[in-house]
């Protein structure tokens, strides 16, 4: 299928939505900021990885041959983003007593269950930072002469040394932010760390020889070095949640000017990329979606609570990603009911093979879709255009499966493999088994038919003693769910 609406991406550099041209005709080359790998990713964490495969998504759709790349940071994050703080994977690792590399594995493994349970493509490189240290080092050796200082606490970057550093933030001053570290003997607030000296006395788990002493490599050099390995500069889309917009991102866009040799950010690929893309914050108004509060909103939380992953996928894909999402249990089980609808829709297409073209009432609705997404990823109303198509009455089948497979492979949903027991999650304080569920639904519907009223309410008491609600009259005819 061929889409006619030109593909239009929103650049938090230059704050203008602007056609995207590919550096390389017919490919596009992304990076995404990964996690660090020193603790269970939260939900709004999630939200950056379903943002970056719906772009991924849209770029195959519009016919470019992608190739994504998404980073692992097993070294080098501070507790805080702007340099301060402990090492956060050294001190998960002494708080758990555990080797940095056995956090690393274990943390990066769940990460990657979560990737796979909302139906994250994988991407064409997963880059592990401490795969790049060598090139890390031949990265700083090269900037080091025009843009770097050496400390007592390791080699910094000058931002003054480039042009129009902080553009990206716009929020960056001579005073600083508030976040950035406080050391003694940097030349500006905003100059920060690209290598940092293990402290004499001390020897930490993951720490390298370099030009400038035995340590670790800044977080901030990571991502320039990687992404300029792995798809070159200036590449198509640099992606991360908004709260990189601010610190990280102008930190990697000033490597990338010193490594380049380039000047200004008024032209835009002279800051690495193209496009620097970011999604907005998932809003949670209890506070549990802060890692330092202990019990934070994972991903398996919600599975735990008997909600399919891919309901808050759909939640994610009903806001604009610049949009703030606030998230609620209400609002994640609307996402569920929804999906439930749309599966069922699909379900009634399962047998019938798809076809080619589109029937002519569909073809405004796939119009409107390719509109949607065109319009800097709006899938808030391109899910409109699927619901529209899964409803239309009237249209060959083939045609109606041909059009909604399409649009459901750009959003990722899974219509077409998912079944109504995949939805069907058992949260992890129910006890009954589904068996025994089924056997007493059974009984019901045999006490219903018989005008005994009086057991089938008994039997839906006793289903509803053991966190079972039997939904009659649910229009969906989903039957039941585990409370």
């Amino acid at each position: 299928m061929t889409q006619a609406h030109p593909l239009t991406l929103y650049n938090s550099l230059t704050r203008t939505a602007e056609p995207f041209r590919p550096v390389h005709p017919g490919e596009a080359r992304v990076y995404t900021c990964g996690p660090t790998v020193y603790n269970y990713p939260h939900i709004g964490n999630m939200r950056a990885y379903v943002f970056a495969d719906v772009l991924g998504r849209v770029l195959t759709f519009k016919g470019y041959a992608l190739t994504h790349v998404i980073n692992i940071t097993d070294v080098g994050h501070l507790t805080d983003d702007a340099d301060a703080g402990e090492d956060k994977m050294e001190k998960m690792a002494a708080q758990q007593a555990q080797s940095i590399w056995d956090i690393a594995r274990h943390y990066t493994e769940a990460y990657w269950a979560d990737i796979r349970a909302l139906n994250i493509r994988e991407p064409a490189h997963w880059s592990i930072a401490t795969d790049y240290v060598p090139r890390m080092i031949e990265f700083a050796r090269k900037i080091a002469p025009r843009h770097c200082y050496e400390l007592d606490s390791g080699l910094y970057f000058d931002t003054a040394s480039v042009a129009d550093y902080g553009r990206l933030a716009r929020a960056v001053t001579e005073e600083g932010t508030g976040r950035i570290e406080a050391v003694e003997g940097k030349r500006n607030a905003a100059d920060f760390a690209i290598w940092r000296k293990t402290p004499p006395g001390e020897k930490r788990q993951m720490e390298w020889d370099s030009p400038w002493g035995r340590g670790a490599p800044g977080w901030h050099l990571e991502c320039s070095v990687m992404s300029g390995e792995l798809l070159g500069f200036p590449f198509d889309i640099h992606t991360g949640g908004i709260d990189h917009r601010e610190i990280h991102h102008p930190n990697e866009i000033a490597q990338n000017q010193a490594f380049c040799c380039t000047n200004g950010l008024d032209v835009a690929a002279n800051s690495g990329a193209n496009w620097w893309m970011h999604n907005n914050f998932l809003v949670e108004r209890s506070g549990k979606m802060s890692k330092s509060s202990g019990e934070f909103l994972r991903l398996q939380l919600l599975i735990d609570k008997g909600y399919h992953p891919l309901a808050y996928r759909l939640l994610c894909l009903q806001a604009h990603y610049r949009s703030e999402l606030e998230f609620s249990w209400e609002g994640l089980a609307a996402a569920l009911t929804r999906l439930k609808r749309m599966l069922m829709a699909a379900e009634r297409l399962r047998d019938v093979s798809a076809g080619e073209g589109a029937h002519p009432k569909l073809a405004p609705l796939l119009d409107k879709f390719d509109a949607a997404l065109s319009d800097d990823l709006n899938t808030a109303v391109a899910l409109t255009a699927l619901d529209e198509v899964l409803a239309a009455k009237k249209v060959d089948p083939a045609a109606k499966r041909a059009v909604a497979e399409t649009m459901d492979a750009v959003l990722g949903l899974g219509l077409f493999r998912l079944t109504r027991a995949d939805l069907r999650l058992r949260p992890k304080a129910a006890t009954i088994a589904e068996a025994a569920i089924e056997d007493i639904l059974e009984r019901r519907r045999a006490a219903r038919a018989d005008k005994d009223f009086a057991a089938s309410d008994a039997l839906r008491d006793e289903l509803a003693a053991q966190g079972v609600e039997v939904m009659d009259g649910d229009p969906l005819g989903w039957e039941w769910q585990l409370g």
